[in-house]
């Protein structure tokens, strides 16, 4: 699919029970079951080309999987040398947390993805992995992939990221597992912290304090997994954002998981004027809830907190700051940069595109809400900006190209637009 055209949409009133499953949890789930003892269900797998690579690595190394479309069951026999490339396609989280799954396993693995994977860096985790003992390479020393991994022994480790990332932590807490001692891995300011809750809920000896995450080596397999993905929050905002901006509208997103690392888009949104309110559910590895959005006016804010946990968001919520009263701000966000695409880059352009004032700073923009204007906006073959985009077609109209890229993350999210809108391929 190269190009879709969107409508304007009317005011609306929906409930969205298919969100498309989480994709951090989904990928951690198959990973994960590759460290348990017994059977891992899986239900409500997000079955988009980014996780099912993922899922296909796992067969790959090994696991045995029986999947009837509705229940993935994984059983673990040991990591084993596959035979094969290992694929990730888009996967930042795919290839980052599997050199630290793999960095011990005994066997030489070979790690890649599609053309976008391999232009983003990697010596954010090669680098901590090497200090280790790890034997990881790849093209420019390490830093862009194809990645080689040659399992070795690794040592305890007490290492302080520069950076706030959940998928470095999560790699290094990987690695920890498998190190000659107790490991503490610290990080500037609080990232996602999906890995900790789910190993913690297999029986791994984690300790978070604070900004510090004490790992024990495991002395045997984990706990099976069994475990309901919740939906994306990060898919779900684009609907919430779309009833934001859209006069005498809202939308109840259903079965959200409500982890305070991945709601902070929608925190950001409420404080912008959006009426949001939250409905716990569940709780077992994962508080998981309803959120309901309803219009209001919005105006514009300054965001520079907490980054990390809305860095996903950030494109979809340029959008709303675009529809705003006044000047929003982003700040301290240049991990932005090294995405799927540039997303300063080009959640600028785009917005330039549509008639909105904008300045580009190295680590984030100025947005000077006005009346968005209909244009052509390519992705550039990132998912997050191309639905973004579309969603902004939702007040002005919009057409956007290179959209095969939706399918990474979010395959039902054509369906679920068409409840708001006309859409035309």
């Amino acid at each position: 699919m190269s190009r879709v055209v969107v409508s304007a949409a009317k005011s609306f009133s929906l409930t969205i029970s298919k969100i498309a499953s989480d994709k951090s949890i989904s990928h951690r789930s198959v990973m994960f079951a590759m460290l348990a003892d017994g059977v891992s269900e899986i239900e409500n797998f997000l079955r988009a080309e980014d996780t099912m690579n993922s899922l296909e690595i796992v067969k790959n190394l090994g696991a045995e999987v029986e999947d009837d479309g509705n229940i993935i069951k994984i059983v673990s026999h040991g990591i084993k040398e596959p035979f094969e490339i290992l694929d990730c396609g888009n996967s930042g989280t795919g290839i980052r947390l599997f050199c630290g799954l793999l960095s011990s396993a005994n066997g030489h693995f070979v790690l890649t993805g599609d053309k976008y994977l391999r232009r983003r860096p990697m010596k954010r985790v090669t680098e901590p992995l090497r200090s280790i003992g790890a034997k990881v390479d790849g093209r420019e020393d390490g830093n862009l992939a194809p990645l080689s991994i040659r399992g070795a022994s690794l040592q305890a480790f007490e290492y302080e990221s520069k950076i706030a990332s959940a998928q470095v932590k999560s790699c290094m807490i990987l690695a920890a597992l498998n190190a000659d001692g107790v490991c503490t891995y610290r990080e500037p300011e609080l990232s996602r912290d999906h890995t900790e809750r789910m190993l913690q809920g297999m029986g791994a000896k984690l300790e978070v304090d604070g900004l510090t995450t004490t790992i024990t080596p495991l002395k045997g397999l984990l706990s099976p997994l069994k475990i309901r993905v919740p939906a994306d929050p990060s898919s779900a905002f684009f609907f919430a954002v779309a009833a934001a901006i859209t006069p005498d509208s809202s939308i109840v997103l259903e079965g959200v998981t409500l982890n305070p690392t991945r709601i902070e888009a929608f925190k950001v949104l409420e404080k912008m004027g959006a009426d949001i309110t939250y409905e716990l559910t569940d709780n077992k590895y994962e508080p998981v809830g309803n959120i309901y959005v309803k219009y209001a006016p919005l105006h514009g804010i300054t965001v520079e907190e907490n980054i990390s946990w809305l860095i996903d968001e950030l494109p979809a919520l340029s959008i709303a700051m675009a529809c705003a009263e006044g000047e929003s701000l982003v700040k301290n966000a240049k991990e932005l940069r090294v995405k799927e695409s540039d997303r300063i880059a080009t959640v600028v352009e785009g917005l330039r595109k549509c008639s909105i004032e904008v300045d580009e700073y190295e680590d984030g923009y100025r947005i000077v809400g006005g009346d968005l204007k209909p244009a052509v906006v390519d992705s550039d073959g990132d998912h997050r900006i191309a639905m973004s985009f579309i969603i902004a077609g939702l007040r002005c109209g919009m057409e956007v190209t290179d959209l095969e890229c939706i399918n990474t993350s979010f395959p039902n999210f054509f369906e679920l637009l068409q409840n708001l809108t006309d859409i035309k391929f």
